[in-house]
């Protein structure tokens, strides 16, 4: 009797396991079924794992005795191993000459649009149909998209070019900091946010719904090619002007003239076109693309040696042999010394520790924090940064962001990686660029 007892509540116990597996037996086991998921390398991107250091001037220049440092932590992050070179960029503004022109011939021809999706249901607004190809020559679709063009009173010698000044990228965003407020935050109790919000503007408004917290930005995304002239009185740089950014020889040189605004903008439209990818083929979308807090630019240039003055680890510009490591203006405005008289290709020096190229000279680079001269006075220590969203009738003063890593022309002492610099996030420059960073997903990678 005891052995049959024994068998029932073996059986009860197999039958009863096997029945409620997915529900846990009533133990706490998470969500079950979740899609496996393991993080691969960014295409041309470098893990920078996790680490502490101190910001800050790392030599004992009696100029620099004034500075502080602050000891931070970094949490680990991806980084594009060089600059964003022009074709990358232009990259950028053929999807925005690409999209335009296929809502504008959608108004004509409906197979340029999505107007129902796989199961024949109603997409409203319609979406772009990408795969329908453009013919640039038929006179009938250049009609439809004429107002892409140049108008023929500002044509020069009556050529037809598209007018860079209408290649517009529309995006919206999230204002997090603005919502992680307490101030703003959503009262249970009455049901409703109670806090008022700063719109695109910078008029305060009430918040009616967290929909309050998403803004739109129109950003023209065409590089200012003329800042090669603008920069540089009494020098002739128009063949820069007017080759820089769309000649194949310059593909792997560095963007320049893109202000702080258009540096964002690509990353979000990097984001969007993987996003895009990966949600057709099933799979979760990554963290966003981003431009580098300040401390994580100079965090990831130290490459592990946080003493140093320079990416290399040294405390000289030039290696054993009295070769200069770095595309800079040494000896007194003698540009051709280092190997290049203004930006070089990306990559043209030995990368540091992490595999980075460029981290000093060559271009400075935006960062996405906002330039105080006491800000490392109450950064955090934790994934530092000072931001600020600045409104268009803010003075210059607060629409200062950081750059960093000197250029080719700066002198030594403003290519060492605690060296901190600002732009206005408005202006473009010929020796101003950026690169993207990524965060990461769980553990190190």
């Amino acid at each position: 009797m005891k052995k049959l007892l024994l068998i029932a509540v073996i059986i009860w116990g197999a039958l009863g396991f096997s029945g409620c597996s997915k529900s846990g037996n009533g133990e706490l086991v998470g969500v079950q079924d979740r899609p496996k998921w393991r993080e691969t390398q960014p295409y041309g991107m470098v893990f920078i794992r996790r680490g502490s250091f101190n910001i800050g001037p790392s030599d004992q220049d009696a100029s620099m005795s004034g500075v502080p440092t602050k000891t931070v932590s970094q949490e680990a992050f991806w980084m594009d191993d060089t600059e964003i070179t022009n074709n990358e960029y232009r990259q950028f503004v053929s999807w925005v000459i690409d999209s335009m022109a296929r809502k504008m011939l959608g108004d004509q021809y409906p197979e340029f649009l999505n107007t129902e999706d796989r199961d024949g249901n109603p997409i409203d607004p319609p979406t772009i149909n990408w795969r329908e190809k453009i013919d640039w020559e038929d006179i009938d679709y250049q009609m439809a998209m004429q107002d892409m063009y140049m108008p023929e009173n500002e044509r020069f010698f009556g050529k037809k070019e598209i007018d860079s000044r209408k290649l517009i990228y529309e995006y919206w965003w999230i204002d997090l900091n603005q919502a992680a407020k307490r101030s703003n935050s959503y009262n249970y109790d009455d049901q409703r946010y109670e806090g008022n919000v700063y719109d695109v503007d910078g008029v305060l408004v009430p918040i009616t719904n967290r929909s309050s917290f998403i803004f739109q930005d129109q950003v023209p995304v065409y590089p200012d090619t003329l800042t090669w002239i603008r920069d540089f009185t009494y020098s002739y740089n128009e063949p820069l002007a007017t080759r820089y950014f769309w000649h194949p020889g310059f593909d792997d040189y560095p963007v320049v003239g893109v202000t702080w605004k258009q540096a964002r903008a690509f990353c979000n439209w990097r984001t969007k076109i993987q996003s895009n990818f990966l949600s057709m083929k099933g799979e979760p979308e990554l963290q966003s693309y981003r431009l580098p807090t300040e401390v994580e630019w100079e965090y990831a240039a130290r490459g592990g040696k946080n003493f140093s003055m320079f990416p290399w680890g040294g405390y000289y510009t030039r290696d054993d042999d009295g070769v200069f490591l770095a595309n800079f203006k040494p000896l007194r405005g003698n540009y051709v010394e280092d190997g290049g008289i203004a930006s070089m290709k990306v990559g043209s020096y030995d990368p540091n520790e992490y595999g980075l190229y460029d981290m000093a000279g060559n271009i400075a680079e935006w960062t996405s924090t906002a330039y105080d001269e006491a800000g490392y006075n109450y950064f955090g220590d934790l994934n530092a940064t000072f931001t600020y969203n600045a409104r268009p009738d803010d003075p210059p003063v607060m629409k200062r962001k950081v750059i960093r890593g000197g250029s080719w022309k700066d002198i030594s002492s403003f290519i060492q990686v605690s060296t901190r610099n600002y732009e206005y996030q408005d202006t473009t420059k010929s020796y101003v660029g950026f690169r993207c960073v990524r965060s990461t997903f769980g553990d190190e990678f």
